[in-house]
C-alpha cells in the first residue's frame, strides 16, 4: 500500500516534532499513552521525555489527616518509579528517551516541563490513575488543564474500550 502524502505545509509543521512529553503514572490509561507516543516518535523519529509526578499535595493531604507518611518516603516513591521507568525503557529499543522524575503539583509539573524543554508535542491519557470522580467535579482533571494550558499540541489518549462503555452506558445500557 502506498503512503498518503500530505499537503507540504502540514508535512513540514508535522515534521518538526522533535521532542513528546509524555508525562506518566503507570495507570492503565497513561501507559496507553507512552504506547502511542512511542508510535507517534517512531514515525517522526522523535525524542521521547517521561515524567512522573510526585504529587506533593496529595502526600500534604495525608499528612493533614493525621496519617504520618513513613521517614524518607519520597525517596521510595522516587526509587519505585526509577525501577518502572528502567523496565518501560528496556522493553522499547529504538526510541531515545530520557526520564524525568519532579515533585509538585501534577499539572505545574507537566506545564514547567513543557515549556522550559521546549516539547512539540504532549501525548497524556485522559485520566490518570488515583483521579476520583469528586476531585475531576471540583478541580478538573490534569489532562483537561493541560489542553487548556499547554504552549504546544496535545494528543489525549483514552484507555481501549473505556469509550464504547461509556457509550453504552449513556444510551441507558447496564454497566458490567
Amino acid at each position: 500500500m502506498a503512503k498518503p502524502t500530505l499537503n507540504p505545509a502540514i508535512a513540514k509543521s508535522s515534521a518538526e516534532i522533535a521532542t513528546i512529553l509524555v508525562p506518566i503514572d503507570f495507570s492503565p490509561c497513561s501507559l496507553e499513552a507512552y504506547r502511542m507516543a512511542l508510535s507517534v516518535a517512531r514515525r517522526y523519529d522523535a525524542e521521547l521525555r517521561l515524567l512522573y509526578v510526585v504529587d506533593t499535595r496529595m502526600l500534604a493531604a495525608v499528612e493533614q489527616l493525621g496519617v504520618p507518611l513513613p521517614a524518607g518516603q519520597i525517596k521510595k516513591i522516587r526509587h519505585r518509579v526509577r525501577l518502572s521507568f528502567r523496565g518501560l525503557m528496556e522493553s522499547e529499543k529504538g526510541v531515545r528517551t530520557r526520564r524525568t522524575i519532579a515533585e509538585g503539583a501534577p499539572f505545574t509539573e507537566i506545564m514547567r516541563q513543557a515549556r522550559t524543554e521546549k516539547v512539540d508535542l504532549i501525548v497524556i491519557g485522559t485520566y490518570g490513575g488515583r483521579t476520583g470522580e469528586v476531585e475531576k467535579i471540583f478541580f478538573g482533571s490534569t489532562a483537561e488543564k493541560v489542553v487548556r494550558a499547554s504552549p504546544c499540541p496535545v494528543l489525549c489518549v483514552p484507555l481501549k474500550g473505556l469509550g464504547a462503555e461509556r457509550r453504552s452506558t449513556a444510551r441507558g445500557g447496564a454497566r458490567a
